[in-house]
């Protein structure tokens, strides 16, 4: 039985949690549902997890030959999407330099795919594309990025065609055009999106559970805590909050808490707990308005921290609505950050049931330095403020496959993950549940598209545990 503690283990999520902007109007049909009254007693595949990991691969699974018939349940501690996809900054983007050029296109194949599963079922998320904008605040970091961008182009000229470098010479778009005047420069991206990302999962979730009276086998139990695992004659046992379920194969798509489940993969993958905010924008800020436009990209902030330059800030803006009152028009300007204003910067926290004030403060306040947003006022005002809790891996790679024997990590065969985003969830998270499944409905390792870096194997445990601890390298400012 993995009940086992282990220093740095994460908890359970709290069950009351902070109230996220993106679960202000939750899916009618999800909120506290139970598909059957009694918990089963028994499935051929459990998926702990509720989020976009686990969402995708129960709908993966649904599609599926070797897969379409198993009765598949999904637990979730809290309400549906309640962990770290209910409560990210609302963004889907790879990064297409800066890492190897394989993930990079993994990623971009991650995206299009989402893209294309929001356009081709007209998905209500709110999905708008447009560029994405690195905005640098320190020279040298930004002379690292370009020369980056350099490599790409030597190395892989199609995918560096998608990114571009601007300097305080460039115009069209200029660092003025993209509203970082004070910036060293700037990447900018031609492929992101902001998406409201809990209403992407409730309609994945509502599809699979609409499929059930056309022969789908589909059980999504809420409120509904996995405490413990435990191997027996070849199968396993699934102990939650409300009783057992026996099944041989089990899907953790549970991030962050993924240790507490699997105590030994406390030094692998860490929670670290996030900052987000949503502001309402300068008055004058408006579609209507020649001089002050709504935001066209999204923003990444790089090298401007105060305590930690090495941290970065996200941003996105909603759209506006007509509405007579302030409040109510949106255009929230959807940001994120801040961690090093926290207490050990959020890392090995897994609690989030409060915000850490000074990285709020810092957020509500930074936003005025690092933009252009002709607003006098030095603070703006916050409708939502709360907390999330990340997985971040020790090698910086999601971690996908079967957690076996071999390994040593308390799993066992049919025991499967996929997790480990390092607050990257969205440009990764699709594809590593497609692949997650394939694996599990027995496909050859080498016929599925995922790169060799996020496959869970002996060599890759012993290399990740070669390299620093997450919080030392979280406070290097490593790459993660």
């Amino acid at each position: 039985m993995t009940v086992a503690s282990f220093a740095g283990q994460a908890g359970l999520p709290t069950a009351d949690s902070t109230k996220s902007f993106w679960h202000k109007d939750p899916s009618k049909l999800l909120f506290g549902h139970r598909t059957t009254s009694p918990l089963p007693s028994k499935a051929d595949l459990v998926i702990v997890g509720s989020g976009i990991s686990g969402a995708c691969a129960a709908r993966f699974l649904h599609q599926n030959d070797a897969g379409k018939d198993l009765d598949v349940v999904m637990l979730e501690a809290r309400e549906a999407c309640w962990g770290a996809t209910g409560r990210n900054g609302g963004h889907c983007q790879p990064f297409l330099y800066g890492k190897s050029n394989d993930i990079a296109a993994f990623e971009l194949r991650n995206y299009q795919t989402v893209k294309a599963l929001v356009e081709e079922r007209q998905i209500p998320c709110d999905w708008r594309s447009f560029a994405g904008c690195h905005g640098f605040m320190n020279e040298s970091m930004f002379s690292i990025a370009v020369q980056e961008i350099n490599a790409l182009r030597e190395s892989d000229p199609e995918l560096a065609k998608l990114v571009k470098v601007i300097t305080k010479e460039s115009t069209n778009p200029s660092l003025e055009d993209l509203r970082i005047p004070t910036a060293a420069g700037a990447i900018v991206q031609a492929n992101a999106a902001s998406l409201w990302p809990y209403k992407l999962v409730s309609w994945i979730l509502e599809d699979l559970l609409s499929s059930n009276s056309e022969g789908g086998k589909f059980n999504l139990q809420t409120n509904t805590p996995v405490t413990h695992l435990q191997k027996a004659d070849g199968s396993w046992i699934v102990h939650t909050s409300r009783g057992m379920i026996a099944t041989e194969r089990v899907l953790l798509a549970t991030n962050a808490y993924t240790s507490h489940l699997l105590p030994k993969f406390s030094d692998l993958i860490v929670p670290v707990r996030g900052e987000m905010s949503a502001l309402l924008p300068p008055a004058s800020m408006s579609p209507a308005s020649i001089t002050h436009q709504p935001l066209q990209n999204s923003y990444v902030f790089v090298g401007h921290g105060k305590q930690n330059i090495n941290q970065d800030d996200y941003l996105v803006q909603r759209p506006f609505v007509p509405s007579s009152t302030a409040k109510e028009r949106g255009g929230e300007l959807m940001f994120g950050g801040g961690r090093s204003y926290a207490a050990k910067s959020g890392v090995g926290v897994s609690d989030d049931s409060s915000i850490d004030e000074p990285a709020a403060a810092y957020l509500r306040q930074e936003l005025n330095v690092v933009l252009d947003l002709q607003n006098k006022d030095h603070e703006l005002e916050a409708t939502y403020e709360w907390s999330g809790i990340m997985g971040y891996s020790r090698d910086g790679h999601p971690w996908v496959g079967e957690v076996n024997d071999e390994l040593d990590l308390g799993g066992g065969a049919g025991l499967w993950l996929c997790g480990g985003f390092t607050g990257h969830g969205m440009p990764n998270t699709c594809l590593c549940a497609k692949a997650a499944v394939e694996l599990m409905m027995g496909m050859k390792e080498e016929e599925v598209d995922l790169p060799q870096s996020y496959r869970v194997n002996r060599e890759r445990v012993e290399r990740a545990r070669s390299l620093d601890e997450v919080h030392i390298a979280d406070e290097k400012g490593i790459a993660l």
